[in-house]
């Protein structure tokens, strides 16, 4: 099973660029209904918000947990107190972090466009990560 990071779509909503990777792929396709909201707060157009209902109607979406949302705020404190990230990056780190955790509690690989950060995340939780 995959889910995709924001940055997988995104890029392949704009360039199609991840055309043929994603039509190869094996796997059941599932989404974090995180990356689901961050997708629909960017969606301006009637096609984009066109694209995001097909999208939700035909790969279901897995809701970060009640032990994710915990577990997400430990690791932020970790981060914080090893980076001395400003709240400003914490926040931008939320979301990643919550799909990172998402995945990893289905078993999924994440993909994703978004290497530093997420590769960052798994130096505090191990879970499956493709690079595209």
């Amino acid at each position: 099973m995959v889910i995709f990071d924001s940055s997988i779509l995104i890029d392949q909503l704009r360039t199609n660029c991840h055309a043929q990777r994603m039509a190869a792929l094996d796997e059941l396709v599932r989404y974090s209904s995180v990356v689901l909201a961050e997708l629909w707060r960017g969606a301006t157009t009637p096609t984009e918000q066109a694209l995001l209902r097909a999208l939700e109607r035909n790969h279901p979406a897995f809701p970060p947990t009640e032990m994710n949302w915990a577990e997400s705020g430990q690791l932020l404190l970790k981060m914080q107190r090893v980076h001395g990230f400003e709240g400003r990056k914490l926040r931008d780190l939320h979301f990643d972090v919550l799909i990172a955790l998402t995945a990893r509690s289905h078993g999924a690989t994440l993909i994703t466009a978004n290497r530093a950060d997420f590769e960052l995340i798994r130096e505090y939780r191990a879970f499956k990560l493709e690079i595209w």
